[in-house]
């Protein structure tokens, strides 16, 4: 049995993960977020819900009690800070698996006017917030896994390829229930990407921006 806390459940990401996770009955999931009515009624019924804020170490660190994964879904101008939390909290607890959702060009690795759309979509404060985030986590000593999404769109399919830290992003757009089916492959092997930062396209998707900008 898997025992997998999953940080910012309410997400659409999130949401989409725990569709696929709750399939497996190896798994045992327990949501932490700040607001339950973001969270489909469907979707409580297939693990314990905790109502917290990552900013609370103490209920945090209570959260990680007996988990074997985490699973952070997490957004917000203090991510730098949510990160120290997490990892402060999961050191705590002895947890050591960690799968955490950052974003494209936190190591200005998206090449070309594709990079350049990407860098003034997102901001001067925003890259720099996540990227300070995704160091915390990578010295932070635990067996994470950083994936960089491209930007996310709905679409029903699972089609994605993978760079690593130190490559060209590849790629503009990627969909939601990609990355959900490879947190899922992550949780279902946690031997998958250790200590490993990876960009997330759909493939045959280059340009200078995504398709429907």
């Amino acid at each position: 049995m898997t025992n997998l806390l999953i940080l910012g459940a309410s997400g659409k990401i999130a949401q989409s993960a725990e569709e696929l996770l709750h399939q497996h009955k190896d798994i045992k999931l327990t949501y932490y977020l700040r607001h339950l009515n973001k969270l489909p009624e469907i979707n409580k019924t297939w693990g314990q819900v905790i109502r917290g804020d990552v900013i609370d170490k103490t209920t945090l660190t209570q959260a990680m009690e007996f988990q074997n994964v985490v699973y952070a879904n997490l957004a917000g101008d203090n991510i730098e800070q949510q990160a120290k939390n997490v990892v402060a909290a999961m050191k705590e607890q002895k947890v050591s698996r960690l799968i955490w959702i950052s974003t494209l060009g936190i190591y200005d690795e998206v090449p070309g006017k594709f990079g350049e759309w990407n860098n003034k979509m997102l901001g001067e404060s925003y890259l720099p917030t996540y990227a300070a985030a995704a160091k915390v986590i990578e010295n932070s000593n635990l067996d994470y896994t950083i994936i960089r999404p491209a930007w996310l769109q709905d679409q029903d399919e699972v089609d994605y390829e993978v760079t690593h830290k130190g490559e060209l992003f590849k790629g503009t757009e990627v969909s939601r229930k990609s990355i959900a089916s490879l947190v899922t492959d992550i949780v279902l092997d946690p031997n998958k990407y250790v200590q490993e930062s990876l960009g997330v396209n759909k493939p045959q998707t280059d340009g200078d921006k995504p398709s429907w900008y």
